[in-house]
């Protein structure tokens, strides 16, 4: 399955770990658990070793990504302007929870340190878009509006089949 990602690598040497993660990570854009399986192999190691890195590092994923991934701003400046509750108000809109991804493949929820964006306080970034100065009543409308753009999008495509 893997066996062009792991032509750059020399079978058995441990030290190529990260590596391996990090490149089936950048084709997959997650870490399917067959890939954890086939790099253990490759290197020699117990399968529970590679997991154990890939869970124990913050840049692996186990799971897809959704299309639409929300990044909650939970710095000084967002913490101080309740962006605890802009997330509460996002995972009960989307029912997941953060590091989570809808059914549908629609929704990721990630927490991050720090946006960057203090001035617009508290913010959230959806797919690189920023979205600040919000409110938990602004939630239900800001993730409607992306459905619709969803729904907007199947419909288009269907009249060009």
């Amino acid at each position: 399955m893997h066996n062009k990602l792991f032509e750059k690598y020399e079978r058995g040497n441990r030290s190529h770990l990260i590596g391996l993660l990090q490149d089936v990570q950048d084709v997959y854009g997650y870490i399917p658990e067959i890939a954890i399986i086939d790099i253990a192999e490759f290197l020699g190691l117990p399968t529970s070793s590679v997991f154990g890195v890939a869970t124990f590092y913050n840049q692996f994923r186990l799971t897809p990504l959704g299309k639409n991934v929300i990044n909650v701003c939970r710095g000084t400046a967002c913490h101080v302007k309740d962006s605890a509750n802009i997330l509460f108000a996002l995972e009960n809109e989307l029912g997941i929870k953060v590091g989570m991804t809808t059914r549908d493949k629609e929704f990721t929820i990630e927490q991050v340190a720090c946006i960057g964006a203090c001035s617009i306080a508290p913010v959230i970034s959806i797919n690189g878009e920023y979205f600040g100065r919000l409110k938990t009543k602004d939630i239900p409308k800001l993730i409607a509006e992306f459905k619709k753009n969803k729904e907007e999008e199947i419909v288009k495509n269907e009249g060009t089949e």
